[in-house]
């Protein structure tokens, strides 16, 4: 099967599978490059994205058995750079680990406590009695993994302030509070499985006794190499979003106690947040009495300080992750290939004939339309040569160039009126026309549209198409590589051209979008078709003033500011547009004298609709707009 169709992480359970396509760049970016790393086991920490952005495989990562793995087998290059970024995130020193985690995920057995007859501090009790009765019994199973050491090498450290919990949870002795665990996950367990739930005076007396190991317990040691070493507990509940908003909000509080001393971390997607949080404004509002920053901290796994940054960083984490994944598929690691970007071919192909005589019929027309003379379209042309003999591009062939003086006639046509033109013939404008890469990109996307030039090709163009998202990168990859086996198959060079990759990203772009499933999914639909068609009359505009063209929407920051704080159901619609990857949100974007929410088209819509990857340019719009266009037609 190809490995980059299989993308959910948490199937894979060979450690030594799992490490091979793990890459070490989310690690290194979210985590230790976090600007309150050495805080991040102290205070209940938020990890947040987007499907697909790597929370699970993060969270598998660094569990306590893999972190072993890693340390004791350097042999492999793969297994030094991963440890290297553990070490980085704080969780070993390079040699030895310094933390003990242990990943649980919040299945729907959880939630389903939240639906039992008993009021929402017993249900919150019960639940928080089975994470913590499951996390120890975790941790004694992940320490003890593969008879590295006997449960009796493992002893829990008690704050010297718990000596009354530390009685409840078992006392001192590991063995004692491993059965302690277990009481109280069986009997806790029995109750949510219930057919009917017991009543509360029927509840078992074990269960309503006091079992707080969290508040309790304070470090492990256990024996490594020889040595006695103490660990700092972390407890990573994976996809708490599948908790009842309400559930989730009293268990987060819950575990927001200041007298908690083990790490505690909530792996959750964006839609479990308020339309303010998803839009990066503030989350507080959803926790009353608790502050981030003070009470908690937040790790958003999509951006960092500079989207110019973050454009870098995915490039060089998507590159390590296909090429992890390359070594899997049989059919071409046999045959030596293991890089990805030597198997997207960059080079495109002549211009066909006809098409090129098409394309000079028309731009002599318009010359004439736009009273252009001889000397000025020649003087256009040596401009554009010009440009071409220092420009680093490869890619301006003679179709390009014809594109590139089309547009610059029409620049010169608006910057001199029809009436100085025909009085005067070829007077210089106020402001010169020149040839530019902003021009060059307009002329791409016009031949693209008007010829189907290949616009969306190359290792680059692959990991821009995906927004900063690792799955996304993995579905759009592994439609490439699934062309790239057939061509194996059929003893013909894998190497995809310009024109196949173009095709097959297209057709997985379209098969990506008419799969959105999510809430509010047809009228996310509705607002984003409706935005990119008129992004694309925008970008095909003859004097190209906008470059390669509009790909963003922009809303005055007020207006948007207004509309998250409103019950309005567009905010809704773009919380679940961006939470669920068909938008992109920016804050605070200034131009114009004026600041800006940015709503850029994700990377899948701007490949069916034909619109490049540059940042910044966008149209303007009200949020009046957006509701028009959402509106239902008996509505409208």
């Amino acid at each position: 099967m190809n490995p980059f169709l299989r993308r959910a992480t948490e199937y894979i359970r060979d450690t030594t599978a799992f490490l091979a396509i793990t890459s070490p760049e989310p690690i290194k970016t979210f985590i230790a490059n976090h600007r309150r790393v050495n805080d991040l086991f102290d205070f209940p920490v938020r990890i947040i994205g987007s499907p697909g952005t790597g929370k699970t495989m993060m969270a598998s990562l660094v569990e306590f058995r893999l972190i072993e793995a890693i340390l004791q087998d350097q042999s492999s290059q793969g297994n030094r750079t991963l440890a290297a970024a553990l070490a980085a995130a704080k969780f070993s020193d390079g040699e030895k680990p310094l933390v003990a985690a242990i990943r649980l995920p919040m299945e729907s057995e959880y939630r389903e406590f939240w639906e039992l007859p008993y009021e929402p501090a017993v249900k919150t009790k019960l639940v928080l009695s089975l994470i913590q009765a499951r996390a120890v019994l975790g941790l004694v199973r992940t320490l003890t993994a593969n008879k590295q050491r006997e449960i009796e090498d493992v002893q829990f450290i008690t704050r010297p302030e718990a000596e009354a919990q530390k009685t409840q949870i078992g006392g001192d002795d590991s063995l004692e509070i491993r059965e302690r665990a277990r009481e109280v996950e069986t009997l806790v367990y029995n109750i949510g499985a219930s057919l009917i739930p017991p009543s509360l005076d029927q509840i078992p007396d074990e269960v309503q006794k006091p079992y707080q190991p969290f508040e309790t317990i304070r470090e492990i040691e256990i024996t490594w190499r020889g040595e006695r070493i103490r660990l700092r507990p972390l407890v990573i509940l994976d996809d708490v979003h599948s908790l009842h908003p309400e559930q989730y909000a009293a268990l987060f509080r819950a575990l927001s106690k200041r007298e908690i001393r083990i790490g505690r971390w909530m792996m959750m997607r964006m839609d479990a947040l308020s339309p303010s949080a998803v839009f990066r404004t503030s989350d507080d509002e959803a926790l009353p009495g608790l502050k981030h920053d003070r009470d908690f901290i937040d790790v958003v796994m999509e951006g960092t300080t500079s989207r110019k940054d973050d454009r870098k960083l995915f490039r060089k984490l998507a590159n390590d992750m296909a090429n992890r994944y390359l070594k899997l598929v049989d059919s071409l690691n046999d045959r030596g290939h293991q890089t990805m970007h030597s198997l997207l071919g960059e080079v495109l192909p002549s211009f066909p004939e006809g098409k090129l005589k098409e394309l000079e019929t028309t731009i002599a027309r318009e010359q004439r339309q736009l009273s252009i003379s001889a000397s000025r379209r020649i003087a256009l042309e040596q401009e554009v040569e010009s440009y071409a003999k220092g420009a680093k591009s490869y890619d301006l062939s003679q179709d390009m160039r014809l594109a590139m003086v089309r547009i610059l006639m029409h620049r010169y046509a608006n910057r001199v009126s029809t009436q100085t033109l025909e009085l005067f013939g070829d007077p210089e404008p106020a402001q010169p026309v020149k040839a530019s890469s902003g021009v060059a990109d307009g002329a791409r996307v016009h031949l693209h549209h008007r010829f189907d030039r290949p616009l969306h090709y190359g290792m680059d163009a692959l990991c821009d198409a995906s927004g900063e998202n690792a799955e996304l990168f993995l579905q759009l990859a592994g439609s490439l590589v699934s062309r790239m086996e057939t061509k194996t198959i059929r003893n013909q060079d894998p190497t995809l051209t310009p024109s196949q990759q173009q095709d097959e990203l297209r057709n997985k772009a379209k098969e990506i979008i008419k799969k959105w499933s999510f809430p509010y999914a047809r009228k996310v639909t509705r607002l984003v078709d409706e935005l990119a068609s008129k992004c694309v009359e925008n970008a095909l505009l003859p004097n190209a003033p906008l470059k390669e063209g509009a790909n963003t929407i922009g809303v005055l920051e007020s207006e948007m500011k207004s509309l998250l704080t409103s019950n309005d159901e567009l905010a809704l619609i773009l919380k679940y547009a961006i939470a669920y990857g068909a938008m992109n949100a920016v804050r605070d974007y200034g131009q114009g004298g004026k600041s800006w929410c940015l709503l850029e088209l994700s990377g899948p819509v701007r490949i069916k609709y034909g619109l490049g990857f540059d940042r910044g340019n966008f149209l303007e719009r009200k949020v009046s707009d957006l509701q028009a266009i959402i509106a239902e037609p008996q509505d409208a």
